[in-house]
């Protein structure tokens, strides 16, 4: 793993072509390609966006570095990495952000001068959600479902964002254990703890908001992780999950009359920040948004089709 470096590189105002992609598995799907291109086609830029599924190549995860070479022999400006080699990647990286490195996962690297850089742009776009859409509402006190990657993310951004008792939950004790080790080294000054789910109830009842950040409410995985009805009158839910946009814990949510944050608010925080790396501009966040919800209705369309 290479050395650290400063988190916001000096921008750089590159006109010209970008030539980026996105390694992982079973990626198909993906609304990177259409987010990615529509934005850079409103800042005036040359850009394309390609997919590189392990499973088409049939490539274990182990391969990223020699994809990751074949990428930048190929003359790629920059390459988007997710499941499963967040963390794969890191070994093969000669500067490491040092979020990213506390985070122990890298979901963007940049090529620059033949050198590969990564940063972790997951936690930015969850950070910039929540100052977004909680603007002067307390993040004191949370309560967050789930620890994997999404979650590490979320976790990470909401102490960065001021929390300062955060209380994780899983279905998998040993994973938020593990997560709250991590973050409490990264935050000393901060209150981490775990709790089952059956204990979680009293926790909600005392907290400013709680976090989805497990596969639940996904339209392969309905459901909600816990129910609203624990949470005080003045709680805000946020969501990682995004299609469906509206999922079945935001609905209810919403019929309780408390504030909600979408997945697609990540998601789309995450594009900007990494569009911003790669091309030293930075791209309109609400036009990004308008056009991934645009993106996500039509798939919605479809898939009612």
């Amino acid at each position: 793993m290479g050395r650290t470096m400063a988190a916001e590189p000096e921008a750089e105002h590159r006109h010209g072509r970008f030539l980026v992609g996105l390694i992982g598995r079973g990626i198909g799907p993906s609304l990177s390609p259409p987010l990615h291109t529509a934005e850079a086609r409103a800042l005036g830029f040359e850009y394309e966006y390609r997919l590189h599924d392990l499973d088409a190549l049939g490539l274990p995860a182990e391969s990223v570095g020699d994809v990751l070479d074949d990428l930048r022999a190929a003359g790629y400006s920059a390459v988007n990495i997710t499941y499963p080699c967040k963390q794969l990647v890191m070994a093969h990286l000669d500067e490491i952000d040092p979020d990213a490195a506390r985070l122990g996962a890298v979901n963007l690297v940049v090529i620059r001068d033949g050198r590969y850089i990564g940063y972790n742009t997951d936690w930015v776009g969850f950070r910039d959600g929540v100052m977004d859409g909680l603007s002067g509402r307390s993040v004191d006190d949370v309560v967050q479902y789930g620890g994997g990657g999404a979650g590490s993310a979320s976790a990470y951004a909401l102490l960065s964002s001021g929390t300062r008792h955060l209380t994780l939950v899983d279905i998998e004790p040993q994973r938020v254990e593990d997560l709250a080790e991590r973050l409490r080294g990264s935050f000393p000054d901060r209150r981490v703890e775990t709790a089952g789910a059956d204990a979680a109830a009293a926790f909600l009842a005392a907290a400013d908001g709680a976090v989805n950040a497990t596969p639940v409410g996904m339209a392969a995985h309905p459901g909600t992780p816990f129910d609203v009805a624990d949470l005080a009158d003045t709680a805000w839910v946020a969501d990682v999950v995004y299609f469906p946009i509206d999922t079945e814990l935001l609905v209810a949510a919403r019929a309780r009359g408390l504030t909600t944050l979408d997945g697609g608010r990540m998601n789309v925080g995450q594009a900007v920040a990494g569009m911003h790396l790669i091309t030293g501009v930075r791209p309109d966040p609400r036009r990004m948004r308008a056009h991934f919800l645009e993106l996500v209705e039509a798939r919605a369309h479809s898939a009612a089709q």
